[in-house]
């Protein structure tokens, strides 16, 4: 059956593609980006604090903090320092938090993998159909997602410290002497990359219901990654040249900039979820099979 839905994709590109598209319309596809979107708003500030406040005992709070506006860089095209600053400023009174604000901080943290989840049942209701997840299942996930998360800052922060310190050194050969700045930044860049596909891949494999083949997983996050990426790109120069979303919204802007970001990136997941959706229901390659 994989070959038949391989030929049909390869054989019929463009239909496959209109495929994709009318089952993302059929599930509202951008309704459920503008849900997630907006859960994640809620999230990003509780997440990041909660990550900051545990790393900080482990890794000194200057370095953590570069790191975390580096890739914020990343999700938020343009406005990581906003939001360092106010983690910054978290980190400076954290001994006010209590039990009770660590809980709602940790409740939500996890609201947009709840959010997601449900999204992604949409777009994988075929699985649905056949079984359900465990409530607990479901419960403990976007935690265990939190406590991932936090395991893979730990070392993302470790591994830019290093490479950092590499970036200062430099290469002496011939008489010639090269600095290593320019390679640490592109292994900067890498790790950032790799981190975001990593993160991608293990959403398309724990989010829907069942075990999902880990090479559609890795297409997946390979290509919404890539999505995002020119994505990104283009928002940081439409942000930095031609947007007047400062003069409409005034101090808002901040919250309506990083929202409309997260509502891009999250139609880029879901589509990549419905791509895969689309190739793992057959259907295509049955009828690969009879126009063949």
């Amino acid at each position: 059956m994989l070959d038949f839905r391989v030929r049909f994709v390869t054989d019929h590109p463009l239909e496959f593609a209109l495929r994709v598209l009318k089952g993302f319309k059929a599930n509202q596809g951008l309704l459920l980006a503008g849900a997630v979107a907006y859960y994640a708003l809620l999230s990003i500030v509780p997440l990041l604090i909660v990550t900051v406040i545990v790393l900080s005992h482990i890794i000194d709070r200057a370095e953590l903090l570069l790191t975390v506006g580096r890739y914020l860089e990343w999700l938020v095209p343009g406005q990581s320092k906003a939001l360092v600053r106010e983690l910054d400023n978290f980190l400076v009174h954290r001994d006010v938090i209590g039990w009770v604000l660590g809980a709602t901080l940790l409740f939500f943290s996890s609201l947009a993998f709840t959010v997601l989840e449900n999204a992604m049942s949409v777009i994988f209701f075929h699985r649905v159909a056949i079984r359900r997840r465990y409530f607990l299942v479901s419960a403990l996930m976007p935690y265990c997602y939190i406590v991932s998360l936090g395991g893979g800052m730990l070392i993302v922060t470790l591994v830019a410290g290093s490479l950092e310190a590499m970036g200062q050194e430099s290469v002496s050969f011939l008489g010639h002497t090269w600095s290593l700045s320019g390679m640490s930044g592109v292994l900067l860049y890498l790790l950032g990359l790799g981190g975001e596909i990593l993160i991608l891949t293990s959403l398309y494999l724990v989010m829907p219901v069942g075990r999902l083949a880990w090479r559609h997983a890795l297409l997946g996050g390979v290509t919404a990654a890539l999505l995002w990426e020119i994505t990104r790109h283009v928002l940081l120069w439409y942000f930095a040249t031609l947007s007047q979303v400062s003069v409409v919204y005034g101090s808002l802007t901040t919250a309506i900039v990083v929202l409309l970001s997260l509502e891009i990136a999250a139609t880029l997941v879901l589509l990549g979820a419905q791509v895969i959706a689309e190739f793992e229901r057959g259907d295509a390659g049955k009828e690969g099979l009879r126009t063949a």
